[in-house]
């Protein structure tokens, strides 16, 4: 017995409801990014509107936020944001942020050694909202 499968268009996906998400690989300036960790979500309400995840590469840990496109598509302006959480502080000096910019990186820090999480913000309409991944030691 032969099974077929069914491939969708990306435009007949989102009429069934489903959006992307990312398929970030490379950080900035290291081409041997790896997700480690699980990737955390961004919601506002009910509805995710993010993803965050954390990876490693080069010697360094990033945080990667990836605004849906649900989101981005809306009218108005938004902002993202990524940095990394380490030894639960956050570390705003490896934060980066961008508008209307629905993929960003954090930049890379030295902390492969550490206890370290991703943490991303999306803000545009009066609130923030934020998430992050799970630690990873």
């Amino acid at each position: 017995m032969r099974k077929a499968m069914l491939v969708l268009p990306a435009v007949a996906l989102s009429v069934f409801g489903f959006t992307s998400t990312a398929q970030a690989e490379q950080a900035p300036g290291c081409s041997s990014t790896v997700q480690i960790g699980s990737t955390g979500y961004i919601k506002k309400g009910s509805t995710t509107i993010a993803s965050v995840k954390q990876f490693k590469g080069c010697g360094k840990n990033w945080a990667y936020t990836y605004v849906w496109d649900s989101y981005a598509s809306q009218p108005g302006s938004f902002y993202s944001s990524a940095a990394m959480v380490v030894n639960g502080d956050r570390d705003y000096s490896s934060n980066v942020n961008g508008t209307n910019k629905q993929d960003v990186w954090s930049k890379g820090t030295d902390t492969l050694t550490k206890c370290t999480r991703a943490y991303g913000e999306v803000w545009g309409d009066g609130n923030v909202y934020w998430g992050q991944t799970d630690e990873r030691c």
